[in-house]
């Protein structure tokens, strides 16, 4: 049985497994809100804003509670195949991107894509002293100064070329 609950615990941290994909494991994990902010846009775009936040806040509870056994597992201290701290940090930036009602939300979508992906990768100052944190807060912490910081790029982005978003 305790088998059983470290393969769910991973699974979770995995985004439900997408951590485990061969190539770029943060950038599957980033796709699943945009995928759902896309579709809730066209078709329920209220529930957008609750949606990015349901997903920010169950996935960063799972990378905090479930990250630490896959480290333990790896002998990493930020393995590549948790993913769910990409799932919240991206959920974060839509969150903010949805607040703001845009139009377009194909292109707000491809917008907070690009801009979590930048920040989750360059990890600009003071993000990259946040994985000092310990164990799964770690993990979660950069992601989610990424997804603020792509939110307020994206914000502007929004505010100052209306013609693209609003």
């Amino acid at each position: 049985m305790k088998t059983a609950g470290k393969n769910i615990k991973q699974f979770l941290a995995a985004g439900f497994g997408l951590g485990k994909l061969p190539f770029a494991p943060g950038t599957w994990g980033s796709l699943p809100p945009v995928i759902i902010y896309l579709v809730l846009g066209h078709l329920q775009p209220q529930a957008n804003g609750y949606a990015m936040a349901l997903l920010a806040l169950l996935f960063g509870w799972f990378c905090v509670q479930f990250a630490p056994a896959v480290m333990e597992k790896t002998q990493q201290k930020d393995p590549s195949e948790v993913v769910a701290d990409e799932i919240s940090g991206q959920a974060l930036l839509l969150l903010a991107v949805a607040l703001l009602e845009p139009v377009h939300i194909c292109n707000t979508a491809v917008l907070g894509f690009a801009l979590f992906r930048l920040f989750d990768i360059t990890k600009p100052w003071p993000i990259r002293k946040l994985e000092k944190m310990p164990a799964g807060w770690g993990i979660l912490a950069d992601d989610l100064a990424a997804g603020i910081y792509g939110a307020a790029v994206a914000m502007l982005a929004i505010r100052f070329i209306p013609s693209l978003f609003g």
